[in-house]
């Protein structure tokens, strides 16, 4: 059983992405340090068995199932959110689709529409709509996941690195419309890697045990939001780390 703490005791995170991976990861380590988490993700399977793992660890969680991509699903989550809190104190935009790795001349539109559907729409419609519950709390925190190839164009991953930069660039620029006008702070996270399922698909000929597990990034996120960052923060982990 995870030893919980009382570090974010009192506050409220919204994690996407949880069902697993380093989103599950994130939400269960914010947990076990007295924040209650909101989880979401498509279904609702890996949902209930992290909720059941942060319960059993003395943490509390609410999952709510939701597809990000389906129009209204984000104002809806965040008018619940809004009867139920007064305030958001952190959003992990942690949700994302890899895609098909591909020459950029070879990129199918329609998937490529799907993933920056994703990666990039619906993490702006977030920020909007959880703007006003993250000006409500005394240190608003959002953090974004993120990738090398945002900064790092490489061969293939166009799609993909094309998304994440342009997450970047809208969490970067909220953060600096934020700075002066709220107690709102963004960060952006590359986690590097780390042994996911979308890791073993981009490199399936990796040893996963080469690589950082994701209670790792977990920890760290939670390191981060403990201590607080500025806005435009950027930070980034090696392929292994000590725990943090």
């Amino acid at each position: 059983m995870t030893k919980m703490s009382e570090e974010l005791a009192g506050q409220v995170a919204l994690v996407t992405g949880a069902s697993r991976g380093i989103g599950a990861a994130i939400a269960h380590s914010l947990a076990t340090r007295g924040a209650h988490v909101v989880i979401t993700a498509r279904t609702a399977g890996g949902l209930e068995e992290l909720e059941d793992r942060i319960h059993a660890a003395g943490g509390s969680a609410t999952i709510a199932p939701l597809d990000l991509t389906d129009g209204d699903s984000i104002a809806r989550l965040a008018s619940a959110m809004a009867e139920r809190w007064q305030q958001l104190d952190m959003l992990v935009l942690n949700a994302a689709m890899l895609g098909t790795l591909t020459p950029v001349g070879a990129i199918d539109g329609k998937e490529f529409n799907r993933l920056l559907t994703l990666n990039v729409v619906a993490q702006q419609a977030l920020i909007a709509n959880f703007d006003p519950l993250l000006r409500r709390a005394a240190h608003g925190r959002l953090l974004a996941l993120s990738s090398s190839v945002a900064r790092a164009p490489r061969a293939y991953w166009g799609a993909y690195g094309a998304s994440k930069a342009a997450l970047e660039a809208l969490v970067t620029s909220y953060g600096a419309e934020m700075r002066n006008i709220s107690n709102v702070r963004t960060a952006i996270l590359n986690p590097g890697a780390t042994r996911t399922q979308m890791r073993a698909r981009a490199y399936p000929g990796e040893d996963p045990q080469s690589i950082k597990d994701p209670e790792t990034v977990g920890a760290f996120v939670a390191k981060l939001m403990i201590e607080g960052f500025d806005s435009t923060d950027f930070h980034e982990l090696p392929k292994v780390m000590e725990e943090a």
